[in-house]
Order: structure tokens, then sequence, then C-alpha cells
């Protein structure tokens, strides 16, 4: 490959000299390397027990390691790890060495069967909400075939990287990936009936996810220089800068040659790693960017994201960024999300949420579409419980993200399509004159505009689940969507069981089922402006569920429809459940806690002492006026005299903080400690805030510790 050299003297390549396709994929064992190294029948023996679902047999499992470790030792590889998502939203990783004793005082490379299906990590220290003891450190990792190995390339070295699910030792799920492969095996099931009673052939159905990543970039030498970005990863302080967003200048702008540069080795690391990066963009706030890939099927989309995450701020750091994925790390510009798009799509590559081109794939679209459908209405308050987190509450309903009202985005031809069927038309044979649509059996992918203000919308093939925060792990609301359509494809296949065995054709049949679920999941769909108070009082009239934020969220993980739609199909155990739900209020709960420590520590040592300096060279200055004979206009005694007591509001307002942490931390159950850091110690912490926001704007400049917002968001150069 031609390479250049660049200014940060490390060696990328050229894109625009090498065809993407001729080295995507080079750093995974994927599925074209796997079949070139393997015999034909271990191959083939592979391929069957992933269709089917079945444990590989042991010779197979070794064929498999030993081609893997050859593979990545011919790349350099020296180590390897499983790599797994547990429950603390970011990966984890143990490196061995190749290395076993051959001889006396002499190594051999070795890489078994065994070593590559199952490793045992720690699991004492990882979050498990009480599934398991502290003193109950045996855990294990379990091969994911389905998602390819990748080499990650150190300083100094290669690690082969194997995706792995993470399991106790009683085989309770210690992470993310179990319950999201659960969930997609369930909606696979469902799926697969469906399209049986559809009459259309299928083996096995796949969710696919298309996640868009949203990204902050800031010089990391004004970003070291922030307590709160290092620690917090969002400025807990920060006046507003002369120039925002307010020019809408920056979304789509052209990209400057720094952040290009950041872009393209950042693409071509995804690129090798088999991620594959499709666009990339300016978003609407200075300094924020967007990249965004091709589907892919839902655990593997899930693996890469966390991958992407990995690599946008390695990649950062030799570009000298830090790369910020908080939803929100800056007030007062738009916050970042991660736009979760999901669809359904058959072995076949059947997209059986995109509108066909006869009338029985639109009856089957329809279908698809009426569960959906009826999955979010039924679990709406899930679905905002799944996003509902400390650094997403800044961003929900901020006129600049989806509201935590769950709703429905359609479209004008696709909503007067349902209404047709609601009031009864015969949507096969009179679909001209009922809907004044020339074919509606034909619909088109793009008839309709779309909804930036709808948390879940339709866009043509598949749905854009947008209230998902940036810096989240896709895992568990992949797992919710996939959980409440597989919910509801069984409610519609039983129905359409009972309406076939009526007597009735299969047209007929599907019309009635696809139309009780029209009516009666009318509520959810909403075409208007999701930013408005109009919206949310029109939202109650629905009977729509409105948890405003995390504290309020979190309570609906215990209802007992929640439950179920995890413990009836066996996607977690009510225990499982259970301990997810303690750690998201101990996640919570710690969030609010380092931020309110970092900000005191802030104000206390550096914010604090400085506007104090910044008072006193005031005075003294106004002082040494007034004794040259010079008459001190009463503006300038008066502004000193409302800084000196916004001082000590300030100084109040800490104190405040501290005795609201203290009250906090006091607390012994769970969730009452979960609404005093929500209500009172983010309260005190938004009262400092303000106050310290103020002053900023009238201290000395250069006398103000921490780089300001005009620095962090002055252009990339």
């Amino acid at each position: 490959m031609a390479k250049v050299q660049a200014n940060s003297d490390f060696d990328i390549v050229r894109l625009d000299q090498v065809k993407v396709s001729q080295y995507f994929g080079c750093n995974t064992f994927s599925e074209r390397t796997m079949k070139e190294r393997l015999s034909k029948d271990s191959y083939k023996a592979f391929k069957s027990a992933l269709k089917k679902g079945e444990h590989l047999s042991s010779d197979v499992a070794h064929a498999v390691a030993t081609a893997m470790k050859d593979w990545a030792m011919e790349h350099g590889a020296t180590h390897f790890t499983h790599w797994f998502l547990p429950m603390t939203g970011a990966t984890a990783e143990k490196h061995d060495a190749f290395i076993s004793w051959d001889e006396p005082g002499q190594v051999v490379e070795r890489f078994s069967g065994t070593m590559l299906i199952q490793g045992e990590p720690d699991a004492s220290s990882f979050p498990s909400g009480g599934l398991r003891a502290t003193f109950e450190a045996r855990g294990y990792t379990a091969w994911d075939p389905t998602s390819p190995a990748f080499l990650m390339e150190g300083p100094l070295g290669i690690t082969l990287c194997i995706p792995t699910a993470f399991i106790g030792y009683h085989g309770e799920a210690l992470d993310q990936k179990v319950p999201l492969m659960r969930s997609m095996d369930v909606v696979s099931k469902a799926a697969v009936t469906a399209l049986q009673l559809l009459g259309t052939k299928a083996t096995h159905v796949v969710a696919q996810c298309g996640p868009e990543q949203e990204y902050f970039l800031v010089d990391a030498d004004l970003a070291k220089q922030r307590p709160d970005l290092l620690f917090a990863n969002r400025t807990l302080q920060g006046a507003r800068p002369p120039k925002g967003q307010e020019l809408e200048d920056h979304y789509f702008g052209s990209i400057q040659a720094r952040v290009l540069g950041f872009m393209q080795e950042s693409e071509l690391e995804c690129f090798k790693l088999g991620i594959p990066a499709k666009t990339r963009h300016n978003e609407v706030a200075p300094n924020q960017f967007e990249i965004a890939p091709i589907y892919e099927a839902a655990n593997i989309a899930s693996d890469h994201n966390q991958l992407l995450m990995e690599i946008l701020k390695s990649v950062g750091e030799r570009h000298g960024l830090a790369v910020l994925l908080h939803e929100k790390p800056f007030a007062g510009v738009n916050g970042s999300g991660k736009h979760v798009n999901w669809s359904l799509s058959t072995d076949e590559g059947q997209n059986l949420l995109e509108p066909g081109h006869t009338p029985e794939q639109n009856l089957q679209f329809l279908y698809f579409l009426a569960a959906t459908l009826k999955g979010i209405h039924r679990h709406g308050d899930l679905m905002r419980a799944t996003i509902a987190f400390a650094g997403n509450d800044h961003r929900l309903g901020a006129n600049e993200a989806p509201p935590a009202i769950m709703s429905v985005f359609l479209g004008q031809q696709v909503n007067r399509v349902l209404d047709a069927i609601e009031a009864g038309e015969d949507i096969v044979s009179r679909a001209k004159e009922s809907l004044g649509i020339a074919n509606f059996m034909t619909i088109e992918k793009d008839a309709t505009d779309r909804n930036r203000t709808s948390p879940f919308a339709f866009t043509g093939n598949k749905f854009e689940f947008r209230a998902v925060g940036s810096s989240q792990a896709i895992a568990m609301p992949l797992t919710v969507i996939n959980a409440v359509v597989a919910e509801a494809l069984n409610e519609l296949n039983e129905k359409l069981e009972q309406e076939l065995k009526s007597g009735k054709d299969l047209k007929a049949a599907v019309q009635e089922v696809v139309r009780a679920a029209v009516v009666e999941t009318k509520a959810i769909r909403f075409e208007g402006n999701g930013y408005s108070e109009e919206w949310k009082r029109e939202a109650a009239k629905r009977g729509l569920p409105h948890a405003k934020d995390t504290v309020q969220a979190l309570a609906i993980w215990e209802q007992e429809k929640v439950q179920e739609v995890f413990t009836k199909p066996g996607i977690l155990t009510a225990e499982e459940l259970e301990a997810r739900t303690h750690i998201r209020h101990e996640q919570y709960q710690k969030a609010l806690g380092i931020e309110a420590q970092v900000l005191r520590e802030m104000a206390e040592t550096q914010l604090l002492p400085s506007i104090t300096a910044d008072l006193g060279a005031r005075a003294g200055a106004l002082a040494k006026l007034a004794s040259v004979g010079l008459d001190v206009p009463e503006s300038l005694k008066s502004a000193l005299q409302v800084q000196t007591h916004l001082a000590g509001v300030a100084q109040d307002r800490i104190e405040e903080l501290r005795k609201q942490l203290a009250i906090a931390e006091s607390v012994e159950s769970l969730h009452a400690r979960t609404v005093v850091f929500g209500h009172q110690v983010r309260q005190a912490q938004d009262d400092l805030r303000d106050v310290l926001d103020t002053l900023e704007e009238s201290c000395d400049a250069d006398l103000w510790p921490v780089p300001k917002y005009r620095e962090m968001l002055a252009p990339l150069t």
C-alpha cells in the first residue's frame, strides 16, 4: 500500500490510492479467512453448527483455534485475550501470551480449542448487582463465533482479541452480550413463525443495526487543564461563548484539515477491523461530528460500536485531540446522541421492514410494522428506561434531542395507509379509490419527510431510535427493542392463527389482525414537533408515560409487565434483571457523586481563588485611583460590590453542595439515595454552576484558571 508521512510522525495509508475493499477486514479472522485456512469438512461443520446454534465439537474447535493462532502469529501477534462487555458500559480484556513450557527452559506457542472457547477472568471486581458475592471470583468468558476475532495493534506488539460472552459460575449473565444474543434468538423465532403463517419460507431472522455515533473534539492540551473533562467527561462549569451554533454554519460544513486527518485515520482503523464506516460529517454544534456505519447483525454492530469508541479515543490521542463522547459536554450547545437504526432481516437478506413490490410483500411489511408499533406502544416506558442515565438527562427534551415521551413517527403516506386500515378499507382491491395513491401496494421508500424530534422514527425501511445516548453501549437498547417486538409478534401470530382457523383467507386474516393493532396503538403515532409544550400536553391526554428524568425512569424496571417481557421468553431471569436495576441505581449515584465532588474541588481550589484574586486586584486598583485624587465612578464601585456579593453566594453554595453530598451518602436505601442524588445533589450542583458561570464572565481572563468555552469550541486548526 502507498503510504505518506503524517505531521504527527506516524504512517497512515493513502486511502485515495488503495481501494477499501482491498484491505477491509484484513485484521479480522473473517469468514473468508476461516474458509481459506480450515479443511472443507471443518469449515462445513463450523458453518452448520453456527446456523443451527449448536456447540462445536472439540475437533472442530481445535481446528479453528489452530488456524486462528497461526493467522494471528503470521501478523505478529504474541498474546490473545477474551474481549467482552461487562456491565460497566466499557470493554474488558485480560491478555495471555501464546507461550507454554515445552522442555525445561524452553517455551512453545500453543493455543487450543479449549482456550478459544472458554476463559476464566476474575468476576469479583465487575458490577454484578448482587448476582455474585465479593468472595465469589470465578467467571467464564465464552467465545461468540458469530463475531469475528480481530487483531489489536499496540505500540510494540499485536494481540488477538476474541469476542466473548461473560457469565458467572452458575451461568448468570454478567455482561451485555448474553441478553442481546438471547433477545436476537427470541425475536428470530417469533419472526420465523410469522413468516411461516404469511407463506414466506425462512429459517432464521436477524435483528440488524446501524448506530450513528456523534462526538465532540477538543484540543487535548486544553482538555487536560479541565478536571471536569478528565474525571466527569463533561464541563461542569463554563460561561457560554460569544458564538456557539447560532449561525448554523457548522452542520455539514467543510471539514478542517486537522479533523479530516483524524477522521481518515479513524476510518482506516475501522476498515482494518471490518467496521463498515460509511458516513462522516460535521454536526450542529461547534467541533461536533458524526460517523455512521452500514448495517450489520445487532450483536456485531454492538461489538463494533464499542470498538469504534475506543478507536476514536486512541486515534484522537495521536492527533492531539480529546474525543468527548458524553451526551452534554458543553452547556448551551447541542449534545450528542447515538441513533440506533434497527430492522429485521431474513437469512436470505430480505428486510422485513422494507415495503415490497407486490401486495403480498406489503401485507408482510404491514404485519411487522404493526408488531413494532404494538411493542413500542405497550412498552414505551421501558424504551424510555433503557436510555435513562445521568448523562442523557442533560440532553433529552432540551430542544436538541427527542423528548422523554416515547412516540413513533411514520410519515404521511404510511399513516394514510394505517388510517384506511383502521376505517376498514379493503387495502388490497380498493387501494387507489380509498387512499388516493396510484398504487398503494408499491409504497415508496422515501415518500415521506423525516422527523428529527421523534424518539422512534420510521425512515423508509428501518426504525431509528434517536434517544440513545452517545456514550451508551447499544446492547441493552437493542435487547429491549428485540424483546418488545418479539412479544408483540407472538401475540399477533396467535391472533392470526385464530383468524385462519375461523375460515378467513390469508389476506383478510392479516388485514383484521393488523387493523386491531393499528387501532390499539394509535396513541403512539405522532407526526408533529416533539419539542413543543403542546405535544407534552397532548401526550398526557393520550395516556403516554413521561418519565422526566432518570430518577423516575429507574422505577420502570420494577414494573410487572417489564419483568415479564424479559423473564417469560428467557432473555433475563428475575435475578439477572434485578441485578441490572441495582447496577443502574449505583452507576447513576456514582456519576452524580463524582460530578459534585469534582465541581466542589474546582470551585474551592481553582475558581473561587481566582475570583477573589481578581476582586483584590480590582479593589486595589480602585483604591489607588482614589489615592491620587481621581473620582472613582459609582458604577465601578457597584460592579465590584456585585461581584463580591456573588463570590459570597458561590461560597455559600459550595457549602450547600457539601451538605447535600453528605446527606446523600448517608442514606442507606438504594432507591432513596437515588432520589437524593437526582434531586438535592443535582440541584445544589446546578445552583453552584449558575453563580460560577456568572462570575466567570466578569473575572479577569488572565486569572481564569481553566480553558474557557471560547477556546475549546474554537475551530480546530
